[in-house]
């Protein structure tokens, strides 16, 4: 039993440093790693204005409501990590954060252009409008010269479409995106299947870019640039080195408090401390949880409560030790005694981190979410992992001082 212990314990030492020094790499990578947020990573602050028609036609709460949900869209389809998308019903304005993005003027051509898709003929009578498409999709040319977006209609927009095409054979059909001319291809054969491809571009971001405009709708809007800043990194650089630090002398702090004061069981809570923190940042890349200095907050703050857990546990180890429970009885008592505590106290954080996350935004949602993550990562570890580990080094031997549970030796 002896023996099987320890060699346990060596094993699980020697996976976790293996498993800590595989993960900062791909954890820090600035790409595929965890992503930073517009207040550490930099990007684009924008403000757009809704503008009232030549009719002069109020602007409704609606109309924000749906430039919003539209401009959302836009924003998902450029990938952009963690964006705010913000109304401001009384002064009619969306506020956009789009963290990472370094080209403000690209951003603002997606965001606010109005975007309606329509196909002409050479009078330029409008014969469909892009209330029918499917989808968009930018990609490469079946010959492999040049780049095209592929256009895929709905059932019924696809029967209008094969009628106008059967109709326009040798003719020219325009596609326009706004009042712009995209392409004026020759119809050579009717497209009956509801797939069509628009040819002529360049590269493959802009007909990407072209394709977002399309299948995102148009705006009920127009909007216009109140207010345009690029964001520097060199602030969010300077609060995450400090956060880092501020960490690092908190975690040095928390180790020596346990080791000193828990003693072996402090060991046990600071290994565990140390798998905790891998299993939440995987847990940060693995859901895409794009971290801000709240988030950074709100990870710290879960840390403390991660030990705060530990010691509420071995604080009733010690009583059950004290009351003259062997330590294996103790250990044992001591974790299912404490269990109740310790979920009350979890389900109370996670109320309140849920609640965050509902009614806030932006950063406060930030903040929430890697407190909950926190929160459930560490019920894991308190009362799975921690228990598991210090079972085995029990298990060592079963004439262990109290001494090494932080109990006077004459108890």
């Amino acid at each position: 039993m002896r023996r099987g212990n320890i060699i346990k314990l060596i094993v699980l030492v020697l996976l976790v440093a293996v498993a800590t020094g595989l993960s900062i790499k791909p954890l820090v990578d600035p790409v595929k790693g965890i992503p930073l947020g517009l207040d550490l990573r930099g990007g684009v602050h924008l403000v757009l204005q809704a503008e009232q028609d030549k009719e002069g036609n109020q602007i409704t709460n609606d109309d924000i409501d749906k430039a919003k949900a539209i401009i959302e869209n836009r924003v998902n389809d450029m990938g952009v990590s963690e964006p705010i998308v913000q109304a401001d019903y009384g002064k009619k304005r969306i506020v956009v954060d789009l963290a990472g993005v370094t080209d403000p003027d690209k951003a603002v051509n997606i965001l606010k252009t109005t975007a309606k898709l329509t196909f002409r003929d050479a009078q330029g009578k409008i014969l469909l409008q892009g209330d029918d498409l499917k989808d968009a999709k930018g990609g490469q040319s079946q010959g492999g010269q040049g780049y095209v977006i592929n256009l895929t209609f709905s059932s019924e927009g696809a029967k209008k479409f094969g009628d106008i095409t059967t109709s326009l054979v040798g003719q020219r059909l325009g596609v326009y995106l706004d009042e712009e001319l995209l392409t004026n291809p020759t119809v050579n054969t009717p497209i009956l299947n509801g797939q069509a491809e628009i040819t002529g571009y360049a590269t493959l971001e802009e007909a990407a870019a072209d394709a977002v405009l399309m299948r995102s709708g148009s705006l009920p809007v127009s909007l216009s640039i109140a207010e345009k800043r690029q964001v520097g990194a060199s602030l969010g650089v300077d609060s995450l080195n400090k956060s880092i630090h501020a960490g690092i002398y908190s975690l040095i702090f928390i180790f020596l408090f346990m080791l000193i004061y828990y003693r072996l069981p402090g060991v046990v809570a600071n290994f565990s401390l140390v798998v905790y923190g891998l299993i939440v940042l995987w847990a940060f890349w693995g859901f895409n949880v794009v971290l801000t200095l709240p988030g950074i907050a709100g990870f710290i703050l879960s840390i403390g409560m991660a030990v705060d857990f530990n010691i509420i546990i071995y604080e009733r180890v010690k009583e059950e030790i004290r009351a003259g429970k062997s330590i294996r009885a103790g250990v044992e008592s001591g974790f299912s005694r404490a269990f109740i505590t310790v979920i009350d106290a979890h389900v109370t954080t996670l109320i309140a981190a849920f609640t965050l996350y509902l009614l806030g935004s932006g950063s406060v949602k930030g903040f929430a979410l890697t407190l909950g993550i926190g929160i459930i990562v560490s019920l894991f570890t308190a009362i799975t992992f921690t228990r598991q580990v210090l079972r085995w080094v029990v298990g060592i031997s079963p004439k262990m001082k109290t001494f090494w549970f932080g109990v006077r030796g004459d108890v």
